[in-house]
């Protein structure tokens, strides 16, 4: 039998001397000051057990681990015609890249790009006002995980408005091609905002939840998507939850999963658990160097890699 609790206790004590623990995100001032050294981690499996380690209380800016949530909702209002106007492949490109959209017509690979995740919240604005979708996305997150402390931090999302000149680029470019509805600023101050929710750890993995128990939330059994859906939510999250290292992240760990570049990533080993990590340091690629590192050695130790046990040294 697995014994989740050494499990997660070895590999924060090795994360706690890793040498190499990436850089935080630059360009967002409050993301730049947070300390490297910090590390959590958070299990929650389908028995309702959870284990922690490290800094897995302490809060941090999600940012586009929110994206899982925001599609999640726009797929409850429009179903599959999300689909007309954000693709499902992999990128290949830098999360905030612009390059593919004019080629493509305004039409962005996946709704974890931050040209899709635009478009996603271009839907879940409606015909509403930003700062009531951005509460309806909080207390959407506040259910799944039960906990009403969920908060956005207005710090992270007024200097994100301040410094996201390029994804005003991105929005108003898809704006030209008809693929955003709403007014440009309304839909980045929804965009912006959910990013800038805040969460630790342990509410991130159980707000996680119903990714791995088949679109049900455990917490009174709730069904908040189809089990069909929340297969198709996971796949995505497998194939185009990490930008340009998505192909990376699946070769080495195997689970789906999302990261953001306050350091988090929400990963799901269906049917057994939802995992959420956190240290601020960024490898190249905008992902937690530590967390996937982390990841990495959760899905060898427990075979929860959806490819299937890993062996101990893997090529």
């Amino acid at each position: 039998m697995t014994d989740l609790r050494a499990i997660v206790a070895e590999i924060t004590e090795e994360m706690a001397a890793a040498p190499d623990r990436g850089r935080p995100a630059s360009y967002i001032p409050p993301l730049a000051r947070v300390d490297v050294g910090q590390f959590g981690m958070a299990v929650v499996t389908a028995d309702g057990d959870v284990f922690t380690g490290g800094a897995a209380d302490e809060a941090f800016s999600v940012q586009s681990v929110s994206k899982v949530f925001a599609l999640t909702m726009a797929l409850g209002r429009v179903g599959d015609q999300l689909w007309d106007r954000v693709g499902r492949e992999p990128s290949g490109s830098a999360f905030n890249s612009i390059v593919q959209l004019e080629s493509e017509r305004g039409i962005p690979r996946n709704p974890f790009i931050n040209a899709g995740a635009i478009v996603v919240a271009d839907v879940n604005l409606g015909r509403g006002r930003p700062r009531e979708s951005v509460g309806e996305l909080v207390r959407f997150i506040r259910s799944l995980a039960d906990d009403d402390s969920i908060a956005v931090d207005a710090e992270v999302a007024r200097s994100e408005s301040e410094t996201g000149f390029r994804n005003v680029a991105l929005a108003n470019y898809m704006k030209s091609f008809g693929n955003l509805r709403g007014p440009v600023e309304d839909v980045l101050a929804l965009y912006f905002g959910q990013c800038a929710v805040a969460m630790s750890c342990r509410q991130l993995a159980m707000a996680g939840r119903y990714l791995m128990a088949g679109g049900v939330n455990p917490v009174g059994g709730h069904r908040v998507v189809s089990a069909a859906r929340a297969r198709r939510i996971n796949a995505l999250m497998l194939t185009c939850g990490h930008y340009d290292a998505s192909g990376d992240f699946a070769f080495r760990v195997g689970l789906p999963g999302k990261s953001g570049v306050g350091g988090g990533i929400l990963a799901v080993a269906p049917g057994r658990a939802s995992i959420a990590v956190w240290s601020p340091g960024l490898n190249a690629q905008g992902n937690s160097q530590l967390g996937t590192l982390a990841l990495e050695r959760l899905a060898m130790r427990t075979g929860w890699s959806v490819f299937g046990r890993m062996n101990a040294s893997p090529g």
